[in-house]
This record gives structure tokens, C-alpha cells and sequence, in this order.
């Protein structure tokens, strides 16, 4: 009983506020959906970008000035909260915000139901939310798989299109087989955690630590970095995130996904997905994995090579847009690779250090470069959804000033050219990998970032130049951006999004101070 009291005493339900009210708001929604008589009237889809909106204010407010969250562990040390946690839960509910934003129009002109397609996208932002303060594997396996199980069906939720359903079946089946792997190195980790004769009588107090907890597992991998079943169990653990992540080798899934999804799931999943997988192994390899740090890094070093190389030239080769993104984000999901990798370097000790505010710096690039890229794409108006081309784009500076700054710019950033905010993004990403001596990996980020020059560019020469004369079979017979109503708002958000880029390309802010 009083083993009960204790444990339930941690559980401070007003620590995780803002995954409750979105738990709840998400449930409302399915609510009036479900009795309202309107259903394709988008109601639910303004209550959702309303609500989340308020959402994202409030929790800055709460942080900022009233509540400032202290490193601290709750709920027998399975969340763990402070200040990069907050970060990551703020970037996951802005995500959130400008998915629910692009998706208001998506789902009027698609005719799809609005109420299912908001509540899964805010139980799957409340579940990345926690998977960022998990301390424990067995709450970080249940965060994953309430993100995995909200995905799988967004990605397959446009019925009308049997791609969208082929993509939806695919991420399934490697989702599957990636939290398999997941699964399978946490059972071996503990394994070896829970054997007695793993720690035996050197380690007092063995009976009352929990085998799965961050802590009990660094102190095991610490004293004992050559033991071969633990070895396994972080390989299997690292595996399983990097299909998340859409790192090479584990990238099959990436291009045929993206070209699928809604474009609205497409952001979420380059975006959120993306930050979520990244963060989790931020928090490992800087955690219970530090132990085996000499062993990790060779390992993390060929996979960003393989994936920087494989994402880049894989993408040049592509004509669809969609997909050729796709690539470029497993190229992305390498550079990623090279600051987690930094911050496990004794140059910064510690995982409060450079590297790690650089990967956080390089998420809020991305997410406002993919932002606007996705958000333009959206408003195609295309007999097909799935098929932008190159030549769908030709000369839309011209005949959408407003579309081909937003679009150039979200390109430019992805590309890293100055003065956006990805040129900065790239240039201390460099920077903390010399500092940490990472040359090789170095090498491979220069040259897979002057290779992607080569498809970026060539996106950008078709918006803003005067197209040459084509004798192509595929060229387009319509313009598809003739229907462009009902965008004020979409119109505004991405603006905004396309200045704050050039903004973080000139100032920093907070990010900077942490340089």
C-alpha cells in the first residue's frame, strides 16, 4: 500500500496539461462531428485550428512567464520535462497548427470528413508530445505507437485515391516492421537488465530499479559497454528509429509514402515524424546509450554517409515532386544524423551543448521551409494530386507573385542558399562537425548539399524563369492554378512563414544566443 501511495504521489496530471487538453478537444471534435448535421461544412476544421492556436499561445505564456518548467522527472520517472522537452512540445502543437491550417481547404474541395482527420492529427501531436519527455522505454514505446496507429490511417485517408490507399498499406507494413525491431531490442535490453548476474552484488539496492527505466540501463551499459546482447539491443533500438526517420538503409518506405499522402500528411509526416524520431535518439545516445558511445559513433557515421549520398542522388534522378521531396528529406534526416553525432562528442559534454540547440535550430528551418513548399503544392488544382511535375510549375512567379516567393523560398531554405534561414541552418551544423572532428561525415554533408543544388535549382529555374519552348508528350494541358478561392488565411500563414525564414537567415533570436 504504501509502495502505491509513493508511485501515485509522482503523478502531477498538471505537468502534462497541454497533451490532456488536446486529448480532450480531440475527443470533442469527433463529438460535434459525429451529431452535427454539416458534415463537410468545415466547422470542425476552424474549431481545430482555433482551438490549437490558443493552444500554442497559452502554452508559450505558461512557460514563458508563469509556470517555467524545472528539470524534473514525474509519474515514477517515466516523463521526463525541461526545457528542450518544452521546445519540442511547442515546435509538435505550431506543426499541429499549420497541418490542421493546410488541411482546412484539402479536406472541402476532397469532400472528406473533417472531425476524424483533426482529432487523429491532435491525438497523434499529443502523442509525440509525450514520446519527447518519455524516460522510460515502456512509455516511449506507447507514445510511438499511438503516433504510429493515428498515421497509418491519415496517410491512407484519402479513400478516393487508390494511391493514398497503396501508401497507407505500405506504411503500415514497415511501420510494422520497424517497431518490431524497436521492440525487439527493448526485450533484449531487458533481458540482460533484469538477470541478477548482470550486476550481482556490486550494485546495491538492484531489487528496486526498474529494468526498463533510462537511468537503471545507462548505469548497466556503462559498466558493461562490450556485453554482445546489449550491443544487439541498441543496434535493434537505433534500427527501429532510423525507419522512423526515414534514414538509409531503412528508407525504401520514404518516396513511395510521400507521393501517396495527402499533402497535408506529407508535411506532417517530413515534419513531426521527423523531429519526433530524432529527438528520441538525441535523448538515447546522450542517455542510457552513452555507455556505448564509442561504438555508436561509427555506426551513426556510416548511416549519415550512406544517407546523405543516397538521398541526394537518388533525388536527381526524380521527375515527381513529391517524391523527389522525399528523397531530399532522407538527405536531411542524414545532416540530422551528423548533429546528433556532434553532441555525443567530448568537444561539447553533455546533452546541453551546441549541437544539440543547432539540431533544434535546424528542425524550426525545416519545418518552415517544408511548410511552405507543401502549402504551395497543396493548391494545385490537378486531375491527379499525387502528380506535380516540374512543368506544372512554369513561370508562377509571373502569374502568382505571392506562390512563387513563398515556394522559392521554402526551396531556397531546403537548398541552404542565403540569405534564408537554411544557409544558416547548414553553416553551424558544419561547424559543430568540425568542431567535433566528424570530418568524414563532414565531407559527405558539403558534398551531398552542393549535389542537391542541382534538383533544387532546377525547381526554382522553372518558377521563376521564362520557360523554353517544350515538345514534351507530358506537358501539361491546364493551368493548375486557376482555382485559387477560399485562401485568405492559407494565404497569410504561408507569407508569414516564407518572411520568418528569411528573418532566422539574418537573426537568430533566442537560438542564437545559445551559439
Amino acid at each position: 500500500m504504501e509502495a502505491f501511495v509513493d508511485f501515485y504521489s509522482t503523478n502531477e496530471w498538471g505537468r502534462i496539461w497541454p497533451e490532456l487538453a488536446l486529448a480532450l478537444a480531440a475527443i470533442t471534435l469527433l463529438g460535434i462531428d459525429l451529431f452535427g448535421k454539416e458534415k463537410s461544412s468545415g466547422k470542425t476544421g476552424l474549431l481545430a485550428i482555433g482551438f490549437q492556436a490558443a493552444l500554442l499561445v497559452f502554452h508559450l505564456l505558461d512557460y514563458l512567464f508563469w509556470h517555467h518548467t524545472q528539470s524534473l522527472n514525474y509519474f515514477s520517472d517515466m516523463l521526463s520535462q525541461g526545457l528542450q522537452s518544452d521546445v519540442m512540445r511547442s515546435f509538435f502543437l505550431l506543426s499541429s497548427l499549420l497541418v490542421s491550417i493546410l488541411a482546412h481547404r484539402y479536406l472541402r474541395q476532397n469532400r472528406l470528413g473533417s472531425g476524424e482527420f483533426h482529432h487523429l492529427t491532435m491525438l497523434a501531436t499529443a502523442g509525440l508530445m509525450l514520446l519527447c519527455q518519455s524516460n522510460h522505454f515502456l512509455m516511449l514505446f506507447v507514445a510511438l505507437e499511438t503516433v504510429a496507429i493515428c498515421f497509418y490511417v491519415l496517410v491512407a485517408y484519402n479513400r478516393n485515391s487508390s494511391k493514398s490507399l497503396e501508401a497507407g498499406i505500405k506504411y503500415l507494413v514497415f511501420g510494422a516492421l520497424s517497431s518490431s525491431l524497436l521492440l525487439l531490442g527493448i526485450v533484449l535490453l531487458y533481458g540482460v537488465g533484469a538477470n541478477p548476474e548482470a550486476w550481482g552484488a556490486s550494485y546495491p539496492g538492484y531489487e528496486s530499479m526498474d529494468p526498463l527505466s533510462f537511468q537503471y540501463l545507462g548505469n548497466l551499459m556503462e559498466e558493461n559497454p562490450d556485453n554482445l546482447l546489449l550491443r544487439a539491443g541498441v543496434v535493434l533500438i537505433v534500427a527501429g528509429i532510423a525507419f522512423k526517420v526515414g534514414a538509409a538503409p531503412f528508407q525504401i518506405w520514404v518516396p513511395d509514402v510521400y507521393h501517396g499522402s495527402p499533402m497535408p500528411i506529407t508535411a506532417f509526416l517530413a515534419v513531426s515524424s521527423k523531429a519526433a524520431g530524432f529527438f528520441v535518439l538525441l535523448n538515447l545516445v546522450n542517455g542510457p546509450f552513452e555507455g556505448m558511445a564509442e561504438f555508436l559513433l561509427p555506426l551513426l557515421g556510416f548511416v549519415a554517409t550512406f544517407t546523405i549520398f543516397f538521398g541526394n542522388l537518388a533525388a536527381c534522378a526524380q521527375r515527381n515532386l513529391k517524391r523527389m521531396l522525399g528523397l531530399s528529406g532522407v538527405a536531411h534526416a542524414g545532416y540530422l544524423l551528423v548533429a546528433v553525432m556532434a553532441s555525443m562528442s567530448d568537444a561539447f559534454g553533455g546533452n546541453d551543448n551546441d549541437a544539440v540547440w543547432v539540431l533544434f535550430f535546424y528542425l524550426f528551418v525545416y519545418l518552415l521551409a517544408s511548410f511552405c513548399v507543401f502549402g504551395v503544392m497543396g493548391l494545385a488544382d490537378l486531375p491527379d494530386e499525387t502528380e506535380h511535375e516540374f512543368g506544372h510549375y512554369e513561370n508562377l512567379a509571373k502569374k502568382h507573385p505571392w506562390m512563387g516567393f513563398v515556394l522559392v523560398s521554402g526551396i531556397a531554405s531546403l537548398a541552404g542558399i542565403p540569405p534564408f534561414a537554411g544557409f544558416i541552418a547548414k553553416l553551424l551544423l558544419i561547424s559543430v562537425a568540425f568542431e567535433a572532428k566528424l570530418y568524414l561525415s563532414l565531407t559527405a554533408m558539403v558534398i551531398g548539399v552542393v549535389i542537391s543544388i542541382y534538383y533544387y535549382f532546377g525547381w526554382i529555374r522553372e518558377i521563376v524563369f521564362k520557360p523554353r519552348p517544350s515538345f514534351d508528350d507530358d506537358e501539361p494541358s491546364h493551368d493548375p492554378w486557376t482555382k485559387l478561392s477560399d485562401i485568405g488565411l492559407l494565404k497569410l500563414v504561408l507569407i508569414v512563414l516564407a518572411v520568418v525564414s528569411i528573418v532566422f537567415g539574418l537573426w537568430q533570436g533566442p537560438f542564437g544566443d545559445a551559439f
